[in-house]
């Protein structure tokens, strides 16, 4: 993650309209004790990957009661909430569900005390430790302004509740069960993401790509085992999955282009069960980073490359070289459209004033970057920021007398009232300006 960074004033084509702003301020803190109970409920019952069910439930039914078509089940636990609301664009606005195998160590009175298995059988605790609590809670609170709000927008909202973000695989799930066939097809798909790494209540927003491809990668390493003794008689594999690792950082510092991101890591090397015995195989699984998809083709081929040469140079025949698999947990980067990030950079701007922060590009992956590259000449798209962090642990850490915990962190508690209260306002203000009357819609 990273420190958001305040930008130059910036010119902006696009009109941004007029904002009934005592409407929303006043919608969104009558709301605020309600919200702050659900978003309790939520982070005390969280729900893993793909097991959303009661979570999808619950808001399901209250999206009902705001008076929304509610389709439950669609890419497995998710939720299409769609109202139709006169003639003009498509929004889609989007919440993800799913928490994370960590336990809980905020100290939180509600803190989360759940346990669950993940589909690999392990069982574990379960934390939102990434703020996915605080994301559905102003999805809530955004849906519901804008119900109350009809008079003031024209065309039609589609509320979506995404399940297995944390996996990269929840957008591609309902987008594979239809949702841009079965629901209407949008115009523009806005949502946000809690930060760790900005203090509580600011809005940051990143034009063109904000978040990175995330590619996983497995590379079997196949040796001939025997004593460690007698290395002679061998191939060993941990020496050629060293090589393998070694050559992999040429990759970004020797044949990708200085100014273009890219980010090789082998987050794991697993060999052997005994001091003197040379085993016959070893585990690489790396994770692969970058922007482009020429880079990320460079870097996915150039893998397969070195694997194999290193297998060679080892001496094993060519049926016993180093094995790569590409999982299908491909996440693509997320690109905020420019102009349509701009305005909406605008409309923030001059609601919020100095909270709002032009913010640098970084290599973590979200996968609502789908939404865009399932129509990117007709969905413009965007995903901002909303700072996280408590003032006064904020200013600690500034002061060098404290270290701030990231997203995923078994430690991370946001100040999560500024940030509900802010992004409800933000995606309320958003919408009103994306879907005031008289706008084209297709």
């Amino acid at each position: 993650m990273h420190r958001l960074l305040y930008a130059l004033p910036l010119l902006f084509a696009a009109p941004i309209h007029a904002q009934p702003a005592d409407a929303i301020d006043q919608g969104v803190e009558a709301q605020m004790p309600e919200l702050m109970e659900l978003y309790r409920h939520l982070h005390a019952n969280p729900e893993l990957s793909f097991q959303e069910d009661e979570t999808a439930a619950h808001l399901a039914a209250m999206a009902r009661e705001m008076g929304f078509e509610v389709t439950e089940g669609v890419g497995g636990t998710g939720v299409v909430a769609v109202m139709e609301n006169g003639p003009g664009p498509v929004l889609l606005m989007r919440a993800d569900m799913d928490a994370l195998p960590v336990r809980e160590q905020t100290g939180l009175p509600f803190a989360s005390e759940v346990t669950a298995t993940t589909d690999e059988g392990i069982t574990s605790p379960v934390m939102h430790a990434c703020g996915h609590d605080t994301h559905m809670s102003a999805w809530v609170g955004a849906a519901r302004q804008l119900v109350a709000m009809r008079d003031q927008w024209s065309g039609t909202l589609v509320a979506i509740l995404q399940p297995a973000e944390e996996r990269g695989a929840g957008a591609r799930m309902m987008l594979e069960d239809g949702l841009y066939e079965r629901f209407p097809r949008p115009d523009y798909a806005i949502a946000f993401h809690d930060s760790a790494s900005a203090p509580a209540g600011t809005i940051g927003y990143t034009p063109e790509y904000a978040m990175a491809n995330v590619d996983s990668v497995d590379i079997h390493v196949r040796g001939v085992g025997g004593h460690g003794a007698y290395p002679h008689t061998t191939r060993d594999p941990i020496v050629l999955g060293a090589r393998i690792v070694g050559a992999l950082q040429t990759l970004v510092s020797r044949e990708v282009d200085p100014q273009q991101p890219a980010v090789v890591t082998v987050g794991a090397f697993n060999a052997g069960t005994k001091h003197n015995i040379i085993s016959d195989e070893a585990q690489l699984l790396l994770t692969v980073r970058s922007y482009t998809d020429e880079v990320r083709e460079q870097l996915l081929s150039g893998i397969e490359r070195i694997a194999r040469a290193e297998g060679m140079v080892a001496g094993l025949p060519e049926d016993r070289w180093p094995e790569v698999t590409r999982r299908d947990e491909y996440t693509p980067a997320v690109y905020n459209s420019p102009e349509f990030t701009e305005r909406m950079g605008a409309v923030f701007r001059e609601r919020f004033g100095d909270r709002v922060m032009q913010t640098e590009a970084v290599m973590g992956g979200e996968d609502f970057s789908r939404y865009r590259r399932a129509d990117p000449e007709h969905v413009q798209s965007l995903l901002f920021w909303v700072g996280g962090v408590p003032q006064d642990r904020w200013d600690a850490a500034e002061a060098g007398e404290a270290d701030l915990p990231s997203l995923h962190s078994a430690f991370w508690a946001p100040d999560a009232e500024a940030v509900i209260s802010t992004a409800t306002e933000a995606l309320v203000a958003a919408a009103l300006d994306i879907l005031a009357p008289g706008q084209a819609g297709d």
